[in-house]
């Protein structure tokens, strides 16, 4: 089944939850502005650009302070959004490389003045194109479909739920306190990896959890960016519950 990720105008409040939609505005103003990117010899951005990005995406789990705790030079890969960035551009036919650098197409250049629009050709090619089993170790997704995750989440974040939860909801199993359950993290883990954190990526989901620790219990509800974007068959059972 097909979803549809509605058009909203281009409403900058709502927008405003959208990470990626943020990046890549940035990227094209880079792009503009030093007519390209420079590419490695691999066709990665290369390490100039991963670096100005790490500094000015704003993105609060890629900070470029916290990424050079770990590694001296920033590569593509060290900085997981500058890599979807990139796949993004090529997939959804925004960019190009010419001549050693990477340039906008003039379908993005068309796109840059209707952020509308391109939120929302970026989330349905993010969302239901792209191949988020390669951001986990091993390729691992999470079982099941985008038709119900979503009409499963959009029922059960509607006043936030805990992900353990949603694991349980999807696929049965529960954490076993005091003991490494290998089942569990593994269906915690693709459901993260491959269904939650996109969705806080495209500012659908919003996460919050105690600190920066990163294996800390998260929560998730719905922005108002799904409530405008979103238009499901659970729907209705939302209605009848706000009637009850």
């Amino acid at each position: 089944m097909m979803i549809d990720i509605q058009n909203i105008d281009g409403n900058p409040d709502l927008l405003a939850h959208s990470r990626l939609l943020f990046a890549m505005q940035r990227t094209f103003q880079h792009i503009g502005e030093h007519d390209g990117i420079g590419l490695t010899k691999s066709k990665a951005f290369n390490r100039k650009f991963t670096h100005w990005a790490a500094e000015h995406y704003d993105w609060p789990e890629y900070e470029l302070s916290k990424l050079l705790r770990i590694n001296k030079v920033l590569n593509e890969e060290d900085v997981p959004p500058v890599m979807v960035i990139h796949d993004l551009m090529v997939l959804a036919k925004l960019g190009r490389p010419y001549k050693g650098t990477f340039r906008m197409t003039v379908k993005a250049k068309a796109l840059t003045n209707n952020p509308g629009k391109l939120f929302a050709e970026l989330a349905q090619i993010f969302l239901f194109q792209y191949d988020h089993g390669q951001m986990s170790r091993f390729g691992d997704v999470a079982p099941g479909n985008w038709d119900v995750f979503l009409n499963v989440i959009n029922v059960e974040a509607e006043s936030g739920v805990a992900e353990s939860d949603l694991v349980k909801t999807f696929y049965g199993v529960e954490d076993t306190v005091g003991t490494f359950d290998r089942e569990y993290h593994w269906y915690k883990s693709s459901l993260f990896i491959t269904v939650l954190r996109p969705l806080c990526w495209i500012g659908f989901l919003e996460e919050t959890r105690e600190g920066d620790d990163l294996l800390a219990p998260r929560l998730y509800t719905k922005t108002p960016l799904w409530r405008a974007c979103l238009h499901l068959d659970t729907d209705d059972m939302l209605q009848a519950i706000k009637l009850i």
